[in-house]
């Protein structure tokens, strides 16, 4: 995969609980902590793993990389870590949940439509933080939230990152809310983006079965993250 640097002897970090035995992983690499600009290439594994499709251009968060809370631990002398409004995306491996947009697609992925009343919430002070819900049928304690269906297209088609336990019990409180994979054109406050055309085929790609898993850091950091896998 990618070419290996230098090794960082500094850097050193675990994974809180064994890897799923994915066949599928994304890649998403930036030069610098502060760069808002990256590269996304698919990654399958058959005998060995294989380049699917080419790389493209993405963005990132306005303000770079931070460490996210996912699959690995954040080393502990780590200089980035990712804040609820710092503007920075997630760095570290992370398994996905579900895609979404805002009509059906018929794929073979798990896929939610949403509408104006479906909010995800980013609100420290909620009980609800970092769930998306449907506003109807909750008790909504949230002042700050994101819909995930406006006027833009921004969020047409997209999949939920499973940063800092998205839509399930354990969310800590400030570390970072509603990181999506979508649409947009510039840098964004702390998702990852790209074209409605390279995000329609990122999800036409994906099987659940195949445990897909997003890894994205600097180019230093995936190439010690990518290590891990089994």
């Amino acid at each position: 995969m990618i070419k290996s640097l230098a090794v960082v002897t500094f850097m050193t970090f675990t994974l809180y609980a064994q890897l799923p035995d994915t066949k599928q992983i994304i890649v998403v690499t930036t030069k610098n902590w502060s760069s808002p600009n990256g590269t996304l290439q698919r990654y399958e594994k058959r005998d060995a793993w294989q380049k699917v499709g080419k790389a493209i251009d993405i963005k990132l968060g306005r303000n770079g990389l931070g460490w996210g809370i996912g699959l690995h631990s954040i080393p502990v002398n780590a200089k980035y870590i990712k804040r609820e409004g710092d503007g920075k995306s997630p760095a570290g491996i992370f398994s996905l949940k579900q895609a979404f947009g805002y009509f059906p697609f018929e794929v073979d992925y798990p896929y939610e439509v949403y509408g104006a009343t479906d909010h995800c919430v980013d609100d420290v002070d909620s009980k609800l933080y970092n769930k998306i819900v449907d506003s109807r049928k909750v008790k909504v304690d949230y002042k700050s939230f994101e819909l995930m269906r406006f006027a833009k297209d921004y969020y047409k088609y997209g999949i939920a990152v499973n940063h800092n336990h998205i839509d399930e019990a354990g969310a800590i409180k400030g570390a970072g809310s509603c990181i999506f994979i979508h649409i947009k054109s510039v840098p964004t406050s702390g998702c990852t983006v790209m074209r409605e055309n390279e995000i329609k085929e990122l999800i036409q790609w994906l099987d659940a079965s195949k445990n897909p898993l997003l890894i994205q850091g600097t180019v230093e950091v995936v190439n010690i993250l990518l290590k891990r896998l089994p």
